[in-house]
């Protein structure tokens, strides 16, 4: 995941150094109640190579499941679609723009894929991953005082809160990204993204379950 360049609140989402895109929601998801996947999901992107082996055989296993979520997404056929559609307008960005898309289904559809309301499971996530936090890299750490703080994971319920993380990013990039359109884009292409999100999310909950039913 990329760092979000520091810009001023036009939303009221605030930002941090330390904002990132997330699919962390759905890596959260995915992980059910364990709090040893929970956790791996969580910090796998601090975690580089084989630095993984440092943790704990659950948190090693979460951080390799989100690995294999992260791959599973960027080779599937349907996401692969979506970002055909959007490659125009976001060239080279069009994968990370689809991850944010389909994060914010996930957020916006939340009450399909839970009993739990996001609310209160977002403050389930942050008492747990605090609860543990004393031996999580210092980027982690970072990342969750600024994810707590400003609710990250409810933060994408809306298109305006998927807007204000795009334009960061585009801020963010060396490159011309067009991501600050992102939001402008979703309008224009809402329902074909989303039926493409309903058609993936199950595919992938299904792959996920495979992996850790085969996890060694």
């Amino acid at each position: 995941m990329r760092n979000l360049r520091l810009v001023r609140p036009t939303s009221p989402i605030p930002h941090s150094p330390y904002l990132y895109p997330m699919n962390f929601l759905a890596h959260f998801y995915l992980s059910g109640t364990d709090t040893g996947l929970l956790q791996g999901n969580f910090l796998a992107d601090a975690v580089k190579g084989k630095k993984y082996l440092d943790y704990s055989p659950e948190i090693q296993k979460g951080i390799l499941m989100h690995r294999f979520i992260d791959h599973f997404t960027d080779t599937h056929p349907v996401t692969e679609r979506t970002k055909i559609r959007l490659r125009a307008e976001f060239h080279h960005y069009a994968p990370v723009v689809v991850d944010v898309y389909y994060d914010h289904f996930l957020a916006a559809g939340w009450k399909e894929y839970s009993e739990i309301p996001l609310k209160h499971y977002a403050n389930q996530v942050y008492k747990t991953l605090e609860e543990n936090s004393e031996f999580y890299p210092g980027k982690s750490k970072h990342i969750l005082k600024y994810m707590k703080m400003h609710d990250w994971l409810n933060a994408y319920t809306t298109i305006e809160g998927i807007g204000v993380v795009l334009t960061g990013m585009s801020r963010r990039t060396p490159y011309v990204s067009g991501m600050e359109n992102g939001a402008a884009a979703l309008k224009k292409d809402y329902s074909e993204c989303k039926v493409d999100f309903e058609e993936f999310f199950p595919e992938l909950k299904k792959a996920c379950t495979e992996f850790l039913a085969t996890y060694p």
